[in-house]
């Protein structure tokens, strides 16, 4: 065997060599794809449930603002009902007490001075009572001795 023929020789063992170390780390990574292959499906198995379960609660999460939306609509128009009532019966009241102001006070003045002139002829009275009361001497009868 010559110098060359030794080195094709050698080379092509390495070659072998390399070839069947690249067979073993080829089955090795397919080993490894479908381990995770399986780790894959098992997670997917897994998350299906859950992402349901996500997709159940953000829906209810979409009903439960659309209902909070809905009254808080229904709540705005009530506030401005209300506060428009309230203008409204500001504005009435004004005017009312305007209007009736002037009357009211009359009436009161009228009450309050009526009632005072009944008191005075009411004490005028009992005092003209007294006094004819006071003047009138009752006779006495004398004692028998």
């Amino acid at each position: 065997m010559s110098g060359t023929e030794f080195a094709l020789l050698l080379a092509i063992l390495l070659c072998v060599f390399a070839f069947a170390a690249l067979i073993v780390v080829l089955f090795r990574v397919l080993q490894s794809l479908k381990e995770l292959r399986l780790e894959l499906r098992t997670l997917t198995e897994n998350t299906r449930p859950l992402l349901a379960e996500i997709r159940e609660s953000t829906l209810d999460a979409r009903d439960a603002v659309e209902d909070a939306r809905r009254d808080l609509d229904r709540f705005d128009r009530v506030l401005g009902s209300a506060e428009a009532i309230s203008g409204a019966v500001s504005g009435t009241g004004r005017l009312t007490r305007t209007a009736l102001s002037a009357p009211v006070i009359k009436t009161a003045a009228i009450a309050t001075g009526t009632s005072r002139a009944v008191r005075r002829l009411s004490r005028r009275e009992r005092r003209a009572r007294r006094d004819a009361a006071s003047t009138v001497t009752p006779i006495r009868r004398r004692k028998s001795s």
